[in-house]
């Protein structure tokens, strides 16, 4: 499924970034972390081998890469990065998550790489690019609406 010009035109710049690196090989979980790099001042390369693992429903395993993508940066976002400072945030990321994983599910049936790619009257379901784009507006309405 390739997205329309006028489409394109509508996206931001972090949703193009995403798709870019998609099309330059990125799995869908890489494309996602990576195009929030530069806001948590994590490098490329390293997001890019964390997330290696995690792309194509994590190694055919379940979860799509590109909401697994997502997780990552909620988890950057919201994670107190030491508990040796009193303060645990465990429980509440894994609330956010879920919340997002449930939004995505709302837009697209389900977020099991499996069953996205699955193919329904001749057709892919729903795109990477289409989760990709998803994940990465998903994630930037959780980052506007931290708080």
């Amino acid at each position: 499924m390739s997205m329309e010009i006028n489409e394109m035109q509508e996206m931001n710049e972090r949703a193009k970034k995403a798709l870019e690196y998609h099309k330059k090989g990125y799995n869908c979980s890489q494309a996602v972390a990576c195009s929030f790099c530069e806001e948590f001042g994590v490098d490329e390369e390293t997001m890019f081998r964390i997330a290696e693992g995690f792309g194509f429903g994590m190694g055919m395993m379940d979860i799509c890469g590109a909401v697994t993508g997502m997780f990552m940066v909620m988890g950057l976002d919201n994670s107190v990065g030491n508990p040796d400072n009193g303060k645990l945030t465990k429980a509440d990321t894994y609330k956010k998550v879920k919340e997002y994983a449930n939004r995505f599910k709302e837009k697209n049936g389900t977020y099991y790489c499996r069953e996205l790619k699955s193919v329904v009257d001749g057709k892919q379901r729903v795109s990477c690019d289409q989760c990709i784009l998803d994940a990465v507006a998903l994630t930037e309405s959780y980052l506007a609406n931290r708080g």
